[in-house]
């Protein structure tokens, strides 16, 4: 496997890279042991010496190239096939796309960025039936014991020194690892906040004359029939870089601190909601709202229902009203008699398709996202009150039939749910999407719910098109209706949860089999390991990344959403055992516990249980600031969408799952 060197130095005119002869730089590469396999790829020791009688600074680019034909690149968190760069992009967000030729902005024919936007230190492509690439550590640190710079990996002490970056090249043909990073031809810090390419500074590495530095470039080769294959590099990625995240509160405090601060500050009841942000006058102790009230999605049924849960495993009624009273409005007061669905958005006294993402979306109408997952969660607050309080609410389940029906009449001949539906009259008017996985979602749990299978041969047409269009491609889009159809980690939330019940109603394994590659997609997206953030308040706190998940390639930074997956994971270890899935699911209940304020103002703003939806990891998304102007790695607000995420992961089955096991014990 051959591998190529150039380098970049601070001092020349352009940005060519060069080969290292020219920079007087030398490396040697010894091949060892190792198959080129997922679980045993080869190993390239590497060792680079300047040669230079002085210093040299830069970014030395080591590049793996493959016989391209139909390159997919893989680089997670980052990037997915061409991450949508075959579909038209004169949209108003932009994010990286890949594109041969000299295409305009965003999109180029090659990338290159720093280590941390990706959630696993590895770079793949899958082309024609067979996977390439390498993997290396993500950044370097000042060693404890000799004073070198060396590469970081779980367990060596030393000083963080600066991150490493990755690359891939649709031009070229070539995955790549740097020393040094660079952002080029682009930094997106968000899909409305685009820089270009900067001049070198932070990011060089630094070599002193006569200086060597020597890593290891994991070296990967292996034949896989779908991009699925990439799924095995990945757990045997986490299984080498694998940090644990840091001690958070108990499960049970993390709900209670977690519920009770919603109940506390964020309930409206002039309105029957809950606001979407709370914000604290630290002068005047007052607060503000910002409501922008919504179904579901960033407020309405995802917070209603997880507080209802937590209401009833903590036995809160004054809790418990304020979600039922969210929830009857929403059922009581949305519904548009045209259509047959629920409006999806709530003003002054109006229901409406007007969100504060409308004048983002391409089609005007109700979005099969918020109506589906409002079903969602409308049977699942039915569900739990009928396990617990042994109330059955007949006309909440009476309503979402009429709902799913209504939606059942708008799939396209591929068994795909409309994304958008129009507001007169319900029909689907746009597709291809994954955000319509909410209704299978939907019409799974009524089914298994009602032990009704009159739908399961529809189910499974469905769910046979969204598992053979989007995850086995590795490619989801089309979730989340700000990010213009980028690739994401929200959708496939909603097709777990589907798969789950279409497996409990009819037991068939191929339901478990797509479960495990969906799970895996989702796994991209999440963290293996603590990566140093920089940025207070984050960096301040010894804040773990490793169990989050990045939201999208659009949207750069960590967000809660994916712990409302708990349940999901708890079911499938449940049905097969699986060390990869159960560690996974462990980190994800530890994030949560420790991603939020565990006393007043430890997050630098707010009460006790106050959280955001914002943890800016990297440089992604990080545009809030302090008062006096410099940066902070989070927002100052209490988004109780976010806090809920938390919280449905923490009191559904894993609240009985953790209760047995510890009266076992």
């Amino acid at each position: 496997m051959e591998l190529i060197f150039t380098a970049r130095s601070r001092e020349q005119a352009g940005t060519e890279y060069t080969c290292l002869s020219t920079h007087g730089l030398h490396a040697e590469v010894t091949m060892t042991d190792g198959t080129g396999s997922a679980e045993d790829p080869r190993q390239a020791q590497i060792r680079i010496k300047n040669e230079n009688s002085q210093g040299w600074g830069g970014v030395i680019h080591i590049e793996l190239p493959f016989k391209k034909q139909r390159p997919r690149f893989f680089l997670p968190a980052f990037m997915y096939g061409l991450n949508r760069g075959e579909a038209p992009q004169n949209v108003p967000n932009e994010y990286p796309r890949l594109r041969e030729g000299k295409p305009s902005r965003p999109s180029s024919p090659w990338w290159m960025v720093r280590s941390d936007r990706l959630s696993h230190p590895i770079a793949l492509v899958y082309d024609t039936e067979r996977i390439v690439g390498l993997s290396a550590s993500p950044y370097w640190i000042q060693s404890e014991n000799s004073g070198w710079k060396q590469p970081w990996y779980p367990g060596c002490q030393g000083d963080f020194l600066q991150y490493g970056g990755f690359t891939c090249s649709i031009e070229k043909g070539t995955v790549g690892y740097t020393l040094g990073y660079e952002n080029a031809p682009l930094l997106f810090i968000k899909s409305r906040l685009v820089h270009e390419r900067s001049s070198m500074s932070e990011n060089v590495f630094e070599l002193e004359a006569g200086e060597s530095v020597e890593f290891t470039l994991e070296l990967y080769d292996y034949e896989s029939p779908s991009p699925l294959g990439i799924n095995a590099a990945i757990e045997s990625i986490y299984h080498k870089y694998h940090e644990h995240p840091r001690q958070g509160s108990s499960i049970s405090t993390a709900v209670s601190d977690l519920s009770g601060a919603i109940r506390d500050y964020a309930w409206l009841p002039e309105d029957r909601h809950y606001s979407t942000f709370v914000y604290e006058d630290v002068e005047s102790g007052a607060y503000r709202y910002n409501k922008i009230i919504s179904i579901s999605w960033t407020n309405g049924l995802t917070i209603a229902a997880p507080m209802l849960l937590a209401a009833l495993r903590q036995n809160d009624e004054r809790m418990r009203q304020q979600a039922l009273s969210c929830l009857t409005n929403i059922i009581e007061n949305a519904l548009n008699s045209k259509s047959g669905l629920p409006y999806d958005a709530y003003q002054d006294g109006n229901w409406s398709i007007k969100g504060w993402w409308f004048d983002g979306m391409r089609t005007p109408g109700h979005s099969a996202y918020l109506v589906g997952q409002a079903m969602f969660y409308i049977l699942k607050c039915y569900d739990y009150e009928l396990r617990i309080r042994h109330i059955q609410h007949d006309d909440w389940l009476a309503y979402v039939k009429r709902v799913l029906d209504r939606l059942e009449l708008n799939k396209n001949a591929d068994g795909e749910y409309p994304t958008i539906l129009s507001e007169r009259t319900g029909a689907g008017l746009e597709y291809d999407a994954f955000s319509g996985a909410w209704c299978l979602a939907a019409k799974a749990y009524y089914s298994w719910l009602t032990r009704d299978l009159s739908s399961l041969e529809e189910m499974r047409r469905s769910e046979t098109h969204y598992y053979n269009m989007y995850v086995k491609q590795m490619e989801c889009y089309g979730a989340p209706l700000d990010a213009d159809k980028a690739v994401d980690s929200e959708g496939i939330l909603a097709y777990i949860k589907a798969l789950r019940f279409l497996h409990a109603l009819s037991g068939e394994e191929i339901f478990l089999h797509h479960m495990r590659d969906a799970i895996c997609y989702e796994f991209t997206f999440k963290f293996c390991y603590n990566s140093p953030v920089n940025i207070p308040p984050l960096s301040t706190l010894n804040w773990s990344s490793s169990g989050g998940s990045v939201t999208s390639v659009a949207n750069p930074h960590i967000h809660p959403m994916s712990s409302n997956l708990i349940d999901e994971l708890l079911y499938y270890i449940q049905h097969r055992e699986d060390d990869y899935i159960r560690q996974r699911m462990k980190d994800t209940v530890a994030w949560g516990c420790q991603t939020y304020n565990r006393y007043d103002g430890e997050f630098g703003y707010g009460k006790k249980g106050w959280m955001s939806e914002r943890f800016c990891h990297s440089q992604g998304l990080v545009t809030e600031t302090y008062a006096d102007g410099t940066p902070s790695s989070t927002w100052f607000c209490l988004m109780p969408w976010a806090s809920s995420s938390i919280i449905e992961g923490l009191v559904g089955d894993y609240w009985d799952h953790i209760r047995t096991e510890s009266k076992i014990k």
